[in-house]
C-alpha cells in the first residue's frame, strides 16, 4: 500500500498526502515520503510543501504495535529508529521553502510533532493535538517538547505532556500556536489558499526569513543581530528586492517570477 503520495500542484508546490488506513500511523516508508518532497523543495519552482491527509485523521503518531516490538531491541537499536523520525523533523526545518500543515481530525504522538514543526498550521475547528506518550509510560519524540517550549505556556505543555490531554485546535489558535482553524473538511483547500499566496511571493526572501526565526529561539540577541545584518545586506543586493522597491513604486504588483 502507498503510504503517502507527493502531487505537483500548478508546477509550484508540493503536496504530501498522508494515507487515511490506520489513521495515518507513521512508518519509515511514510518518513522517506515526507523527506522526498521536502528533498523536492529544492528545485526552483517550488515555492510551499504542504503536508495533508486524505481521510479525517491527519496523523495517529507511531504503531503500538511496532513499539513493543522494538522493546526486544538494544538501546542503541532503539535510539537508530528514533533517528528516522527525528530525520523528518529536520528535513522540515531545513526545507528551503515554507511548510503547511493542514489538520483534519486530529494529531497525535509524532504525528502532533510532524504537524507542529510546520510553519503555518491549519487545522478543523473539529482537530485536536494530543501528546499522550505518559498513558503508555513513554515521553515525547519527535521534536514535540522543543515544539512546545516555544509555542505554549509552560504550565500549558505540562499539562499536555504529563497527563496526555487533547488541546484542541481552537485553544491552540487561541494562544497563537495555530494560524487558521476551519470547518471540518476545509483544511487542506485553506492550506492550499495559504500556499498560492506563498508562490506569489519572493522565494529567496522567504527562505532567508524562515531561516532567521527558526534561528531567533536558540540564538543570542547580538548573533540574531549579525544574522538579520548578512540576510539584510544580501536582500538588498538582490533580484527580488529590486522588483519588489519598484513595484511598490510604481504602484503596481510585484512580479518575482519562477
Amino acid at each position: 500500500m502507498t503510504l503517502a503520495r507527493i502531487d505537483d500542484l500548478g508546477d509550484r508546490l508540493v503536496v504530501v498526502n498522508m494515507n487515511s488506513a490506520r489513521r495515518g500511523a507513521l512508518s519509515p516508508e511514510l518518513y522517506a515520503r515526507i523527506a522526498e518532497a521536502c528533498a523536492a523543495a529544492a528545485a526552483p519552482r517550488i515555492r510551499a510543501v504542504i503536508l495533508t491527509s486524505e481521510g479525517t485523521y491527519f496523523c495517529a503518531g507511531g504503531d503500538l504495535n511496532v513499539l513493543i516490538e522494538r522493546a526486544r531491541l538494544t538501546e542503541d537499536e532503539r535510539r537508530t529508529k528514533i533517528d528516522g523520525l527525528h530525520g523528518v523533523i529536520r528535513a522540515i526545518r531545513d526545507c528551503p521553502v515554507p511548510v503547511i500543515s493542514a489538520v483534519e481530525g486530529g494529531a497525535a504522538g509524532a504525528g502532533a510533532s510532524i504537524a507542529l514543526a510546520c510553519d503555518l498550521i491549519v487545522a478543523a475547528e473539529s482537530a485536536q493535538f494530543t501528546a499522550a506518550y505518559v498513558k503508555a509510560g513513554l515521553v515525547p519524540d519527535g521534536g514535540l517538547t522543543a515544539a512546545l517550549a516555544r509555542l505554549l505556556p509552560r504550565p500549558l505543555a505540562m499539562e499536555m505532556c504529563l497527563l496526555g490531554r487533547p488541546l484542541s485546535a481552537e485553544r491552540l489558535a487561541a494562544l497563537g500556536a495555530v494560524n487558521l482553524v476551519v470547518p471540518p473538511g476545509q483544511a487542506q483547500s485553506e492550506a492550499m489558499a495559504l500556499a498560492d499566496a506563498l508562490a506569489r511571493g519572493p522565494r529567496g526572501a522567504q527562505g532567508a526569513i524562515r531561516a532567521l526565526v527558526a534561528s531567533a529561539y536558540d540564538t543570542s540577541e547580538a548573533a540574531q543581530l549579525d544574522a538579520e545584518r548578512a540576510a539584510m545586506a544580501r536582500a538588498q543586493g538582490g533580484p527580488e528586492a529590486a522588483e519588489g522597491i519598484a513595484a511598490f513604486l510604481e504602484k503596481r504588483r510585484p512580479e518575482f517570477g519562477t
